[in-house]
């Protein structure tokens, strides 16, 4: 395939190049090393970046995508989509390769954090890996275990790399400020180099041994609570404290929200193209991550009462907790 290969992914955001994420003589060094008894897996990870090949698409824009639309979802991260913009803007008619430093998302949960990481990698069309930090315990998530160890495997960037289509597809590090672990190993550890772009350029993963270049990667991490945050890991990216939205931003994402769940579904066109103003006030006070449950709910409810119009009555009551799962006595 040619080096210069185009395929849209989005709006004036093309793929433009491919780039090489491996050595295939270093692979094929390390695979012709291994006795043909020992170490099925590691041979196995090593066949498979052989019959796969080093290349991997690497997107480039040749202009400014649409982001409007991210702007009215997400009217709380203004900050963040206009630094991303800017970033973008830079290489949008240069030879560079697409470059966006490592983004801190700091704010209280429901805001919408992760969900801006997805959107932000639907927007460049290169895929999303998603590592969550409140239940990883130990470093090899990341950077892999070493194959001496029963039950290795390799870690999630080098099979992102390996096993997926692009040299920077998004990694999302969720709730980092949670990660836990044995004093003796940093579950953190392999993120200060993975976030720094000369040595993320030769990452070495433990389990595989061969080294990969991460530094095309596209880093999104989300927390609660800077204070329990490495201070090399805050050195490293770019943080932005994100505000939970106001009533009338909430009240746009609820509007937002209604009209693009009514428009994905061909039940949709049953429903009013736009609901009432009570039950926009309404669902204004639900954090931004709540309300398409809430949604959902006021729609199946509606739609049992026969009625194309939500009501306040159709939306789950807010004060009405969820029942323990058993059975009664």
């Amino acid at each position: 395939m040619s080096t210069n290969a185009i395929a849209c992914l989005g709006p004036r955001i093309p793929i433009a190049q491919m780039r090489s994420v491996y050595s295939v003589q270093e692979v094929e060094k390390k695979l012709g090393k291994l006795s043909k008894q020992e170490h099925e897996p590691l041979r196995s990870t090593y066949q498979r970046m052989l019959d796969k090949g080093p290349q991997r698409f690497q997107v480039k824009p040749s202009g400014l995508p649409a982001m409007q639309h991210l702007y009215e979802e997400l009217p709380n991260f203004q900050n963040v989509l206009d630094d991303v913009r800017r970033q973008i803007a830079l290489c949008e008619d240069s030879g560079d390769p697409l470059e966006i430093t490592p983004l801190l998302l700091l704010g209280p949960p429901g805001i919408g954090k992760t969900h801006f990481a997805r959107q932000l990698a639907q927007l460049l069309g290169t895929g999303m890996g998603f590592i969550s930090m409140s239940s990883l315990t130990a470093g090899w998530v990341l950077s892999g275990a070493s194959s001496q160890w029963k039950g290795a495997r390799p870690g999630k960037v080098f099979e992102a790399l390996v096993d997926g289509d692009y040299a920077n597809p998004v990694m999302v590090v969720d709730e980092i400020d949670k990660a836990g672990g044995e004093a003796a190993y940093d579950p953190l550890g392999s993120l200060y180099s993975l976030l720094e772009h000369d040595t993320a350029g030769s990452f070495m993963d433990e389990f595989a041994e061969v080294a990969v270049d991460a530094s095309q990667l596209i880093w999104v991490a989300t927390a609660n609570d800077a204070r329990g945050i490495p201070e090399p890991i805050l050195n490293r990216v770019n943080v932005y404290e994100v505000e939970a939205p106001d009533f009338e931003a909430a009240r746009h994402i609820a509007l937002t929200l209604y009209q693009s769940i009514r428009q994905q579904h061909d039940w949709g066109r049953r429903f009013d193209e736009q609901p009432g103003d009570a039950v926009l006030d309404r669902m204004a006070e639900l954090a931004p991550r709540e309300m398409r449950r809430a949604w959902m709910t006021a729609f199946g409810n509606a739609k049992l009462a026969h009625r194309g119009t939500l009501l306040c009555e159709d939306l789950p009551d807010p004060g009405k907790k969820r029942g323990a799962i058993g059975f009664m006595q």
